[in-house]
């Protein structure tokens, strides 16, 4: 059954309007954002196999663009609108994470992270400046690496977290495995730039390892 054959209380757009977000399921917010689907295929049939395809809401935003090209019935113009959405996530995170200390919203901290790393191929490693009260000036990823290993300069980021002007910073990587178990050399890495960023006084806060289902801190392991 397409929408348009649905009874208009029950078709998304108007349920929206009706009784707020909050009352449409998420296939049925997808529908939205797609608005047409294939033939053969509903827009509501093409939303519920996308989120089954991508293991829900959350898997669907942490979906590169690449992988969404893959999917059948997905042209330019609905793939467009979904990496939006992600972008708008991504940038109200990052206007939260520069309102206020980073530690009032540790997992603001993580689904930024995620939503940065966790659907990249390659592996990435990056790292969030900030200011003296703990504001977040910038996140860049300083270094790529392939799918096991990446080369990190400790000089580099001690540069960047100098041109900044950065009092502390957060550092961060991805495993595109998918286990974001820390390593004994992740951990060898976050002793070596907690070194390097000591002479100049810039303190490491944490160190988060990004996959695509979890994000795991040093700090609350205990390792920093």
């Amino acid at each position: 059954m397409s929408i348009k054959d649905l009874p208009a209380d029950a078709r998304p757009r108007e349920k929206l309007l009706a009784l707020g977000p909050a009352a449409l399921a998420d296939a049925e917010l997808l529908a939205l954002l797609l608005r047409t689907g294939m033939k053969g295929t509903p827009v509501l049939q093409l939303a519920q196999q996308l989120l089954q395809g991508f293991g829900g809401v959350a898997g669907l935003l942490h979906t590169g663009a690449d992988e969404l090209k893959r999917v059948k019935g997905l042209g330019p113009a609905k793939r467009a609108e979904l990496v939006a959405v992600l972008e708008l996530a991504r940038r109200a995170l990052a206007q939260a994470l520069q309102a206020r200390p980073v530690f009032e919203s540790p997992t603001q901290v993580k689904d930024y992270l995620r939503l940065k790393l966790a659907a990249l191929p390659h592996e990435v490693f990056a790292v969030l400046f900030l200011d003296a009260q703990h504001r977040l000036l910038a996140m860049e990823e300083l270094f790529r690496g392939t799918l096991t290993q990446t080369s990190v300069y400790p000089r580099e980021v001690v540069k960047r977290a100098l041109a900044l002007n950065a009092a502390a910073v957060m550092l961060a990587h991805n495993h595109p495995s998918g286990v974001a178990e820390p390593s004994k050399a992740d951990e060898y890495l976050t002793r070596t730039l907690q070194s390097a960023l000591g002479l100049v006084d810039v303190r490491v806060l944490d160190h988060f390892v990004v996959a695509r289902e979890q994000v795991v801190s040093f700090a609350e392991r205990g390792l920093l």
